[in-house]
């Protein structure tokens, strides 16, 4: 069972799908659905299937009951908590029925924001990549599933063990696996020919940031630390009349991490240590026991073993690290901008009926504070079930689509897919 659970992470990247989507004018919402994006409807039977799903996710190994907390009224819910409360502890009141309603809408919430973050930037994606012309085939789809089957679930048994405990159909993890590659090809689209970087542009980086590509000075050093002047004198005593360093520091030194290394402190650069006893190791020659130096944590007696000196890598050597820099910058400046404008566009053309906004809604609240930078809502966390893709971004439906099915997937609640917020795959 433990050995399903940890090869379950492997597969559960695909679990997410979209299914059943009836058309629908303009953004009404009917009672059939809960969201109409762009006029594709998402039906409250797929809303209930992922919901169910999302929920046996937080019995991954198959342990214990599944249930969804059974909204408006909860009285189901209600009813199991009571029952599996434990006793009160002496003095104590048992929690009172409108607390144990509490934690199911609770409960509740989380697990409908999340598949409902699922279910809109399915929609998003496939809506996206519809416009830009991107597409995959069923024999693409169903080659990347087979590769990733085969590495996570060598046996047949253990596949289909993990379906039944998951809730899901291999038609549901199929989908995942088009989103994944959707949302690969989206990205790919918007960064190519992005990276483009001129000599001009890695000569101009490398004047601005040449300290970036420069080696300091460094030492290797030994060194015994004492608190008194006196204890100081009688460790360089006993080193200067041929005792070594491995004896003399155990004995002497307070330096927990150094005493019983023989006092070693390597590749030291300026800026590490005790400005006092740095000042006086960095003029310091070779093979020469110095001290006692008087610092504000004791008294030193030191050596300098080896110098290294400073080195200044030559713009010739600097220029395919800062090529690959700046090539990543400005793919990721064209990803950034993607997404903000992918945001608009399709949070503008999504509608949510009462019960289920969220804020990747058109109608939804307008939030409290302004975000300045490219939003990318987290998942909602507490009683919801973990896991999820992760090559699919963890947040709202307006994250943008990331890698492919190879991405390490996870078994859990349904996760967002959406179009990439970076340039890894």
């Amino acid at each position: 069972m433990q050995r399903l659970a940890r090869l379950s992470l492997a597969l559960g990247a695909f679990f997410i799908a979209a299914v059943v989507l009836a058309a629908c004018g303009g953004n009404n919402v009917p009672g059939n659905a809960v969201a109409n994006v762009d006029g594709t409807l998402i039906t409250s039977q797929n809303f209930s299937h992922w919901l169910g799903v999302a929920a046996r996710s937080q019995n991954p190994t198959g342990g214990g009951p599944v249930s969804v907390p059974d909204a408006p009224t909860f009285a189901k819910c209600v009813a199991a908590k009571k029952a599996t409360q434990p006793k009160p502890a002496k003095g104590q009141n048992p929690p009172t029925d409108a607390q144990l309603k509490s934690q199911c809408q609770q409960e509740y919430s989380a697990l409908r924001d999340q598949v409902m973050q699922f279910l809109i930037s399915a929609q998003w994606i496939q809506g996206e990549a519809a416009d830009q012309g991107v597409k995959v085939t069923d024999a693409d789809v169903n080659k990347r599933f087979q590769q990733t089957k085969q590495q996570s679930f060598p046996k047949e048994a253990d596949y289909q063990k993990f379906l039944q405990q998951s809730g899901m159909t291999q038609n549901d993890i199929l989908f995942r696996v088009k989103l994944d590659a959707l949302s690969s090809k989206i990205r790919d689209k918007v960064t190519k020919g992005q990276g483009k970087v001129t000599q001009a542009q890695i000569t101009t980086y490398y004047n601005k940031n040449k300290k970036r590509f420069g080696q300091p000075e460094r030492r290797d050093m030994r060194i015994v630390l004492t608190k008194s002047k006196s204890q100081a004198e009688a460790a360089k005593k006993a080193l200067d009349s041929g005792q070594s360093w491995k004896v003399v520091a155990k004995k002497y030194s307070t330096d927990q991490s150094t005493k019983n290394t023989g006092g070693q402190l390597l590749a030291v650069t300026k800026g590490q240590q005790d400005r006092t006893f740095e000042n006086a190791a960095f003029v310091a020659k070779t093979n020469k026991v110095l001290g006692p130096v008087k610092t504000q944590f004791g008294y030193y007696v030191f050596d300098v073993t080896k110098i290294t000196a400073a080195s200044q890598q030559s713009l010739a050597q600097a220029r395919n690290t800062i090529s690959q820099l700046l090539t990543s910058q400005n793919q990721q400046k064209a990803l950034n901008d993607f997404v903000k404008d992918f945001q608009k566009k399709w949070k503008d053309r999504t509608n949510c009926r009462k019960g289920y906004i969220t804020q990747d809604c058109s109608n939804a609240p307008t939030p409290k504070k302004t975000q300045t930078a490219v939003p990318q809502p987290q998942t909602p966390q507490g009683a919801a079930p973990q896991g999820g893709a992760q090559a699919a971004p963890q947040g709202g439906a307006g994250a943008a689509p990331q890698g492919g099915a190879g991405a390490a997937p996870q078994s859990g609640t349904p996760q967002t897919a959406a179009p990439p917020t970076s340039t890894g795959g």
